[in-house]
């Protein structure tokens, strides 16, 4: 059992393993919404987006969270006005955007003397450098997607109905679309020191995705996101540290791994005719 516990027992390893939890409580809480409405693609962009602002927060000694969230938001507002052109779907306008965010980011961090470094830590994060201050960061964003989650719930559900049935509602579907573009931003900015921008859909997509072969309900689909992603975190800086693998990387492909296991695992189960968490002739929003 050493083997098992030795690498919990060293600080910096425990405050990684915290760090990593709230990340996959934040993302599962995001990545729900985000594997029910078909928005990985989207989810992916905005986390390249952010790279710009990243960069230029490195540079100039500024907070890499909130030079990452001002991108983030720059990019989500340049895929709603591009994506409201009837002369190509919102998926190109997405594409386009995403080149020039990751391009425009690599030329920034190129300016700086230490390019390799600064952009792998950007790239693929650090878990293992996560800091006690960084931790209450995290708290502080993990209760902010919890108010986000449930003030928005109804309007959320709704929109990934039908939305005009959420116009009809009163439920405001621009202002619905608007804050779950806030909540990703939120996941994808709190992932940055954890699996960096390159990484971050294997935690925002994979474990709510492996969750909904268990899980009939939005909640339960969210709870059981965290707990996978919380041992996506666990089983990674193990492997991690035996294996002399890249921490934040190996997490990100232990969540994956999870669910291939949970998509072979149900295949074994009676099928059951329980209602889903999302409708069936509910399709993915495309527009904004």
């Amino acid at each position: 059992m050493e083997w098992l516990i030795a690498p919990f027992e060293v600080s910096f390893v425990q405050r990684a393993m915290w760090g990593g939890i709230l990340v996959s409580a934040i993302c599962a809480l995001a990545g729900t919404w985000v594997v029910v409405r078909g928005m990985a693609f989207l989810g992916e962009a905005m986390a390249h987006g952010m790279l710009p602002g990243v960069a230029v927060a490195s540079l100039t000694g500024g907070n890499l969270m909130l030079g990452g969230a001002l991108s983030a938001v720059a990019m989500a507002c340049g895929v709603t006005v591009l994506g409201r052109s009837r002369r190509f779907t919102q998926d190109t306008a997405i594409g386009l955007l995403f080149v020039a965010m990751l391009a425009a980011g690599v030329i920034i961090v190129s300016q700086a003397d230490s390019f390799a470094v600064d952009l792998t830590s950007i790239l693929f994060g650090d878990v293992l450098a996560v800091r006690s201050q960084d931790l209450l960061q995290l708290v502080a964003a993990l209760a902010l997607a919890v108010v986000v989650c449930a003030g928005g719930h109804r309007a959320f559900v709704a929109l990934s109905v039908d939305r005009r049935t959420a116009t009809t509602l009163g439920l405001r579907p621009r202002l619905a679309h608007g804050a779950l573009l806030l909540l990703l931003t939120l996941a994808i900015v709190s992932s940055l020191h954890v699996v960096g921008t390159l990484l971050v859909v294997g935690l925002l997509v994979a474990p709510p995705a492996a969750a909904m072969f268990w899980a009939d309900r939005i909640p339960l689909v969210m709870l059981g996101a965290v707990l996978l992603g919380s041992a996506a975190t666990i089983i990674g800086l193990l492997v991690s540290w035996h294996a002399g693998t890249a921490a934040g990387a190996t997490i990100a492909l232990v969540a994956v791994a999870l669910f291939g296991l949970s998509a072979s695992f149900s295949r074994m189960r009676p099928r059951r005719s329980a209602e889903r968490a999302v409708p069936p002739e509910s399709a993915p929003e495309r527009t904004p």
